[in-house]
């Protein structure tokens, strides 16, 4: 796998892709060994991932031989950005890629490039819905 530029983590990225997987039929609960199989990961990092969102109210879980979890609101009221922030906290601008930096921001090596990329991530994910997303993957 080459590396990129853009890291994002495992579990936010079960987080998108199970809400987005979920999002393609809201009104029936999927288990997490269906979701885990389609996604090709691991139930127990799935689980967790999933039980957070639950927490959060984006999803709703319902125990029981027809249980499962399913989306708590429509696809076209939840947003990447919502499923960031459950998993990960607040998306934050980072001004440097050093925890304490060694510049003001205004001579930084890579100029406005961080700050760019941050509003590029921020927009994308506050504007897109997994309604949205659901119609990139069918």
């Amino acid at each position: 796998m080459a590396d990129s530029i853009l890291r994002i983590s495992e579990a936010l990225s079960l987080g998108l892709h199970a809400m987005a997987y979920l999002s393609s039929t809201p009104d029936t609960p999927k288990r997490v060994k269906e979701i885990a199989r389609r996604l090709r990961a691991s139930e127990a990092h799935l689980s967790k991932v999933l039980q957070a969102l639950a927490r959060a109210g984006l999803l709703k879980a319902t125990r029981g031989p027809k249980g499962g979890y399913q989306l708590a609101k429509k696809p076209e009221e939840i947003t990447l950005l919502e499923i960031f922030e459950v998993i990960h906290g607040p998306l934050k601008y980072q001004r440097c890629l050093f925890k304490e930096p060694l510049c003001d921001g205004e001579r930084c090596l890579l100029g406005n490039l961080l700050e760019d990329v941050n509003r590029l991530v921020k927009e994308h994910f506050s504007q897109t819905t997994l309604k949205d997303a659901q119609n990139i993957l069918t």
